[in-house]
């Protein structure tokens, strides 16, 4: 299942975010969306080899890719009427702490949902220590369907 799905409505029922946490980044990197209300969203990950960088810590990107799932998942749930998809414009970290094991978590909560962007914001914290490990905050751009890309009524020209 992936948000081009036609069959991928709210509300979001456990199928559903089943489906999408195997789908493509979230599958590769054990991502799970474990809930999703208007505004605001959670997620997770076990730490695992995938997870670490070279130095044997949790690797930056890791964070990034939950935190920016989040948001960009968020995102996707609370488009405007008419609009199609979204693209990430911007995005910041703020790195605060590192772990080695255990479950990282986040909440990623809209401040902004207006017609042609939205501002996300993420917190990623270690379960295990209660710490928080990273600040993240993304803008998304709106994207709505090309004139060209919309069906004409009987009698329409371009």
């Amino acid at each position: 299942m992936s948000f081009s799905d036609s069959s991928f409505k709210l509300p979001l029922t456990q199928e559903m975010l089943f489906s999408l946490n195997s789908y493509g980044m979230l599958g590769a990197l054990g991502i799970e969306i474990t809930n999703f209300d208007k505004g605001i969203i959670s997620g997770s990950f076990e730490i695992d080899n995938r997870h670490l960088a070279p130095n044997g810590y949790l690797h930056a990107g890791s964070i990034v890719a939950l935190a920016d799932t989040l948001c960009g998942v968020g995102c996707q749930l609370s488009l405007p009427k008419g609009a199609q998809t979204f693209t990430t414009i911007e995005l910041k970290s703020n790195f605060l702490s590192t772990t080695t094991l255990g479950t990282v978590s986040g909440v990623a909560t809209a401040i902004h949902l207006g017609r042609t962007t939205q501002v996300w914001d993420s917190q990623i914290k270690s379960v295990n220590t209660g710490r928080v490990m990273a600040e993240f905050r993304c803008t998304q751009l709106i994207i709505y369907p090309a004139a060209r890309d919309q069906v004409l009524s009987p009698g329409e020209t371009e």
